[in-house]
């Protein structure tokens, strides 16, 4: 009997410690609601909370209505507000965006005629690549080579020529001068031998 007494008043303790803390946790989370507080979603379940029933109906002070109406106004407006904001800067980057990509063509179109002015050559006014240029330029060079060594070998052969038509005329000048003295002496001889004839004809007479 003294321990049925005993169960009966731990349950009934445990029962009110159960209750107790049932309320205790209704009264913070009570405390937790308000209508100035805390988002729109808490507002409304104050409002529902502390609002009387009636039969099926929650009777809700006017004021209540007013001020939640207020608050719900200046969430939305808060809302428009960030969407506005938001809108604004997605069109910001929208523009950033379409400037990069402009920025960006025009850098690509400045790095191909870049590259395709490191790639070409100007010559005479005219572009060229750079292959077709080094095939100009060593095919010039080669024909200048090629007309010095052919000046270089008429120069050569002209001197030769030149060398041989200054030894031929030499020679020819020595046979004349030989040829000269020859008939020089010739003349003289014949002179000579005329004048003693002359001068035995003198003598016979």
């Amino acid at each position: 009997m003294h321990s049925l007494k005993n169960l009966t008043f731990t349950l009934l303790a445990f029962l009110f410690f159960v209750v107790a803390n049932a309320q205790e946790t209704t009264n913070e989370e009570d405390d937790k609601l308000s209508l100035t507080e805390g988002t729109i979603d808490n507002q409304f379940e104050y409002v529902i909370q502390k609002s009387y029933n009636y039969q099926e109906y929650k009777n809700v002070k006017k004021t209540w209505l007013y001020e939640l109406k207020a608050h719900t106004l200046d969430s939305l407006k808060a809302l428009q507000n960030n969407l506005k904001s938001t809108q604004n800067t997605v069109d910001s980057l929208a523009q950033e965006i379409t400037s990069l990509k402009s920025n960006l063509s025009e850098t690509k179109a400045t790095l191909a005629a870049t590259n395709e002015e490191k790639d070409n050559m100007s010559l005479f006014g005219l572009q060229m690549s750079k292959s077709n240029y080094n095939v100009l330029m060593w095919s010039i060079i080669g024909g200048l080579f090629a007309l010095l060594l052919f000046f270089i070998y008429k120069f050569r052969n002209s001197n030769a020529v030149t060398k041989l038509a200054q030894k031929t005329l030499l020679e020819t000048e020595e046979e004349f001068e030989e040829h000269r003295r020859t008939a020089l002496e010739r003349e003289q001889k014949v002179r000579r031998q005329l004048q003693d004839e002359i001068n035995k004809q003198k003598s016979i007479k």
